[in-house]
């Protein structure tokens, strides 16, 4: 009696483990934020407007040799500086400068529009 008391345990105790797991929410794609591509080539911002919402993430990416940054015309946020083959992301957020340029090279601009 004693050893079906333990298969009984057992069988219950895995039963219990399945269900938890199964009733375990789930992160869905929605609850991601999304992630925009800005990439930096031949002294541009590749592409120079992007439309994003709010908890998104922008990420650049140098592919040129030199240093660049993104920063906000205002000085609001900036990415510091970003070397070649390296990235940086800002995550959007509410009353966000759209506005920005690499503090290196201020003639290369980008524009984000909060949607």
């Amino acid at each position: 009696m004693a050893a079906l008391l333990t298969r009984r345990s057992v069988l219950v105790g895995a039963v219990a483990s399945a269900t938890a797991v199964t009733l375990k929410p789930r992160m869905s794609v929605a609850d991601q934020p999304t992630i925009h591509d800005v990439k930096i080539q031949n002294f541009k911002f590749v592409p120079d407007i992007i439309e994003v919402e709010l908890g998104d993430v922008i990420k650049w990416t140098n592919e040129d040799l030199a240093p660049h940054t993104a920063t906000a015309v205002e000085f609001g946020w900036d990415t510091e500086e970003i070397t070649n083959g390296a990235s940086a992301e800002v995550t959007v957020t509410e009353g966000m400068e759209a506005s920005y340029f690499c503090a290196f090279h201020p003639n290369m601009t980008g524009s984000i529009k909060i949607s």
